[in-house]
């Protein structure tokens, strides 16, 4: 018989390293829980900092048209914590939680909402696209491995192939966030459980999608907090749930209010298409013909000039659609309930809140697909990241592969002049495992395996922002971007 699953664990504050923190009952001056300290260490990251400049679908501007990885995190965040106390206060009146749990639950959210994208490269998630694309071809040639005769295992390998930012969150707020530190932030189990959207290794993939929740690097940690919250096999962490639906909603809305703004989206002409193509559909469903009443309902201030009313007009649009979806999604976490607390891959394997609504998801996608996702701006970028990831892949894989620790460890060098480029953070958690008082630097980098040199490529590249991958991209090749 499978052991449901218990708030008592899922809510744990166990940390990798126990807290120093100390705290008496009652204490007026330190009144948070472990989950708002989690929050209160990462806000003021460089981490965090660095979303600032990573695109979210259109290049970094000069203004508040569009959003950055860093406002999409800000308005998840928000969002999230919004649906862990709504599901928290319905649970409550179910006798199945208390109120100091609810609040855990919307605190775990916010920092799961903060931290959810701390992992994408630059350029936006076309940036995955050319990590991974590189390393698919850089292993099918195989020429410098086969030289050096070095052999990665299938996992080793799917790490890299099918590399995801979402993955490279757990490596970041668990060993790469703080200088000089191993444990990085030090996340409690149940934030370091939340975030982990697909929870398994690169060569399982349960869901035929090439997912996955952990590097081999983390798998050790992955499988202590899985065990410590007690989850099964494959069992996402409850709160997952919400926050995969917190960042569904946000960015299904933000795109269409940015792509509006910019111009790409004629919103008047797209907001009758959506009711017409669903009319048509028969998916028009009482719920949002009333919806889309109520929006249409909303007036407008007839002083305004002809483009700020529209603007007004997608902006009612997102914040009615937001308000809808989000009560659909806590509707859906409790209709599905004992499902999601049944501790059974097989009850959930396909779950997602928000498909309770897939015709209206649908649509929304197609909008900015159809609107925003091909026009000039964005490919431009998209091309831009393309050059600039794959010509950092091309100079440090070769460079970190082939070299010597001899090389690498000697700044005059050409090699060691690129090794000293890679953050001295990245390179003390690479290095630690070997960074006996005795040994000198050169042995410690000729003791990383290949995947460990691999690993330690992408966390650099990974964590650039944009205008620095570009900034470093021109200062390797001598060529400037416009």
């Amino acid at each position: 018989m499978v052991e449901v699953l218990n708030w008592e664990k899922l809510l744990s504050s166990e940390r990798e390293r126990p807290s120093s923190r100390k705290i008496q009952q009652g204490d007026s001056i330190i009144a948070r829980n472990e989950f708002e300290a989690d929050y209160d260490r990462i806000v003021g990251s460089s981490s965090v900092r660095r979303l600032q400049d990573k695109a979210q679908v259109f290049p970094l501007q000069e203004n508040d048209v569009t959003r950055t990885r860093l406002t999409h995190s800000i308005e998840v965040s928000a969002l999230a914590r919004s649906l862990g106390k709504a599901v928290g206060k319905q649970l409550e009146k179910r006798r199945e939680f208390t109120p100091n749990q609810t609040e855990e639950l919307a605190a775990l959210l916010q920092v799961g909402g903060l931290i959810h994208d701390l992992g994408n490269p630059p350029f936006g998630h076309y940036g995955e696209d050319v990590i991974r694309n590189w390393f698919n071809t850089w292993f099918e040639s195989n020429r410098i491995l086969a030289t050096h005769n070095i052999v990665l295992s299938e996992q080793e390998q799917y790490d890299f192939r099918y590399f995801d930012g979402n993955v490279q969150n757990l490596r970041i707020v668990s060993k790469l966030q703080t200088q000089n530190d191993i444990y990085g932030a030090n996340f409690t189990f149940a934030t370091l459980g939340t975030i982990m959207k697909y929870p398994w290794q690169s060569d399982q993939c349960p869901n035929g999608k090439n997912k996955f929740g952990y590097f081999k690097s983390e798998s050790a940690l992955a499988q202590k907090v899985r065990s410590t919250l007690g989850l099964n096999e494959f069992v996402r962490h409850p709160a997952t749930y919400l926050l995969e639906a917190a960042d569904d909603i946000i960015y299904l809305c933000d795109d269409i209010e940015d792509g509006a703004k910019k111009g790409y989206i004629d919103w008047p002409t797209e907001f009758d298409r959506i009711i017409k193509n669903l009319t048509e559909k028969q998916q028009l469903t009482p719920e949002l013909s009333n919806l889309f009443d109520d929006i249409k309902a909303k007036t407008i201030d007839s002083r305004m000039g002809h483009a700020d009313r529209e603007t007004a007009q997608v902006r009612n649009f997102r914040n009615f659609v937001q308000s809808f979806l989000f009560r659909r999604a806590v509707e859906e976490f409790l209709n599905r309930y004992n499902a999601i607390m049944s501790n059974d891959y097989t009850q959930v394997k396909d779950l997602e809140l928000l498909k309770c609504e897939s015709a209206l998801v649908d649509e929304l996608k197609r909008v900015t697909a159809e609107n925003c996702f091909s026009c000039q701006e964005v490919i431009a970028l998209e091309l831009e990241g393309h050059r600039v990831i794959s010509t950092l892949l091309d100079i440090f894989v070769p460079t970190l592969i082939e070299s010597s620790g001899k090389d690498l460890s000697k700044p005059k060098t050409y090699s060691g002049k690129l090794f000293k480029l890679i953050s001295s953070n990245f390179t003390y958690v690479a290095l630690y495992p070997h960074n006996a008082e005795a040994v000198k630097l050169e042995d410690q980098i000729n003791d990383l395996s290949a995947y460990e040199r691999l690993l330690l490529v992408t966390d650099f590249i990974s964590g650039m922002t944009d205008s620095y991958a570009v900034d470093i991209y021109q200062k390797l090749t001598g060529i400037k971007h416009p």
